[in-house]
């Protein structure tokens, strides 16, 4: 029987949990004097809630009789709700999930349940699954996702998604739900070994979580009947209603290219929607920037904003979530055997807490962040700096290729017809076309188009970071692009963005050329603005040029998208233009 995440203490442990409740032991901690949310109920309690090192014994209206050594914590005048839940983190948006637990939970998300694509791409099972378990040692409690699809063409999707590699992860107890299901089109139209793994994901009681936007709803009735639990991809009131009613929990999104959150609960209110409890709330993966503000704390505060009672929100982003994953009897409420993870709210208007408990341990106190340092050697699990011990020559920029792509939005992109002469050193500087090349980490293989709409004034730019981790270089001079490659050489992987006279902005990102060791605000926050302005000032006109870089390769929205495998349209699920081995 696979072992979820509810076996997350041992029978000794459980003893000696027992043990003080039977006022045989001494609990490790005790808040006194707490108003508390009941989840069930909805309603405030006080009383005293006991912890034995990660985890509540008991919560009720008695102190224990043995207090030796036990740390007495006294939150008169504050409200104790649970620690709240991101239930749809990609980790890997520049940030690691390491700093991203960190910031989250100084700021009471203390629970991430997180994509793990790269870990798939980059990592045998191995060394990704003991990852998982190292992670789970920090104060912040990291359960995963099992993918079915990459959402992009890649040349060994046999070997990333092997048998043996999907019955790992779904084995596996911090493994709590299966997808993002982002290739639901596959699964609908004959792909029976997803099906395969969706129906085995059901055996060992983890949900599906979909991805279907503008889906109608045969089609959502068709992927409720394949397994899918719960969907993110709302984008009005009307899409959240045609989830509800195919049985679907519905989670609402305010993320850098969604924002929606707000809208949707307009319109819900509208309606006279008043019903909360299939209702999650989700930031679906934001770039630095935008989590300035906060994560699951600010869309309470955004939900409240807009008439959501504060009880309700919370719920939202708590045992909302937690009974959805089958796991509200381990998180997600102040109650006995949950894992110890608190928030103290100064006031009932302010969903920031003053003061988090993790597992048990501080990691805000006194309103001050404090969660611990946590010394992580990536490079063990195969994310060392990136050393690209190859070179790109002159021979390599051959452009023949008659179809580009033409960036509608970060989210879009379009084919179109090539017309200009690509053949000649630069691009002309009044046209919003440029080289573009999508090129092997390992020197392989490559492509080589134009990008339309990327910006207008790019000299050379170059990043590692993408979809696969393979490079992406853009700009109007082929010398510009094979600059920016041997910046990024130079540098071990990052983005770099260059004009003729040198850099002009860059992130360094020496986890694997793919992830930022900075913390969010140690740096990470002010290196993404820089980039943001400096494209912009090149003619970048959209919002989020980290979701560009992502989105180039993903082949689950329309309608190019540049891949391992060459130009591939995603409506009719083909190569166009094959990628030229070196």
């Amino acid at each position: 029987m696979v072992k979820g995440f509810s076996h997350y203490w041992t029978k000794k442990q459980i003893r000696e949990q027992q043990a003080v409740v039977q006022g045989k032991t001494a609990p490790t901690l005790v808040i006194k004097n707490a108003t508390y949310l009941n989840s069930f109920r909805k309603s405030w309690m006080e009383g005293n809630i006991w912890i034995h090192d990660d985890r509540i014994v008991y919560a009720g209206t008695d102190m224990p009789k043995m207090l030796d050594s036990t740390e007495i914590y006294d939150a008169e005048g504050q409200y104790v709700v649970p620690g709240y839940i991101e239930h749809h983190a990609h980790p890997f948006q520049l940030y690691n999930p390491l700093s991203l637990a960190k910031y989250a939970s100084e700021r009471g998300t203390t629970t991430l349940i997180n994509d793990n694509m790269p870990f798939f791409f980059h990592l045998d099972k191995k060394k990704a699954l003991t990852l998982l378990d190292e992670m789970q040692k920090t104060p912040a409690t990291m359960l995963w996702w099992a993918r079915y699809d990459g959402q992009t063409e890649l040349r060994n999707s046999n070997d990333v998604f092997a048998c043996s590699n999907m019955r790992a992860w779904l084995d596996h107890p911090y493994v709590v739900q299966g997808g993002e299901l982002t290739d639901w089109p596959g699964a609908l139209n004959g792909d029976d070994q997803m099906l395969h793994w969706m129906l085995e994901t059901k055996d060992v009681r983890k949900p599906i979580e979909g991805h279907l936007p503008g889906a109608g709803e045969k089609t959502i009735a068709q992927m409720a009947m394949m397994g899918v639990d719960g969907d993110h991809e709302s984008m009005s009131g009307d899409d959240v209603l045609k989830r509800l009613d195919a049985g679907m929990v519905t989670s609402l999104r305010y993320s850098s290219i969604r924002p929606d959150l707000p809208v949707i609960l307009q319109e819900l209110h509208e309606k006279n929607f008043r019903q909360y409890d299939r209702l999650l709330m989700t930031t679906d993966g934001s770039p630095p920037h935008f989590m300035k503000n906060g994560m699951m704390d600010h869309l309470i505060s955004l939900a409240v904003e807009e008439g959501v009672p504060l009880i309700e929100a919370v719920n939202m982003v708590t045992v909302n979530v937690a009974t959805h994953y089958h796991m509200d009897d381990v998180i997600g409420m102040i109650a006995p055997g949950r894992l110890a993870n608190l928030n103290f709210l100064g006031s009932k208007e302010n969903p920031l807490p003053e003061d988090v408990l993790a597992k048990g341990e501080w990691v805000r106190k006194n309103n001050q962040p404090c969660f611990p340092d946590v010394s992580f050697e990536w490079e063990n699990y195969g994310f060392s700096e990136l050393n690209l011990d190859w070179d790109l020559t002159r021979q390599d920029f051959h452009f023949s290729m008659p179809l580009g792509l033409e960036m509608v939005n970060e989210v879009i992109i379009k084919p179109y017809q090539i017309s200009l002469d690509l053949t000649r050193e630069e691009l002309p500087p009044d046209t919003d076309e440029n080289f573009m090349m999508l090129i092997d980490r390992k020197g392989e293989w490559l492509v080589s188009t134009l990008v339309k709409g990327f910006a207008k004034n790019i000299y050379g730019f170059a990043s590692s970071f993408s979809n696969t981790g393979d490079l992406i270089l853009i700009g109007k001079s082929k010398q510009g692009l094979l600059d920016a490659f041997q910046e990024l050489k130079r540098r071990k992987g990052g983005i770099v963005l260059l004009d003729r006279e040198g850099v002009t902005a860059s992130v360094h990102l020496p986890i694997g050329g793919l992830l930022s060791s900075l913390e969010m605000e140690g740096g990470l926050v002010e290196e993404e603005e820089s980039l943001r302005t400096a494209l912009a000032e090149k003619g970048y006109t959209f919002g989020d040029p980290i979701y560009s870089l992502l989105f180039f390769s993903a082949t689950h929205l329309p309608f190019v998208r540049i891949t391992q495998k060459g130009i591939f349209d995603v409506k009719k699920k083909r190569v166009l233009f094959p990628s030229i081995m070196r």
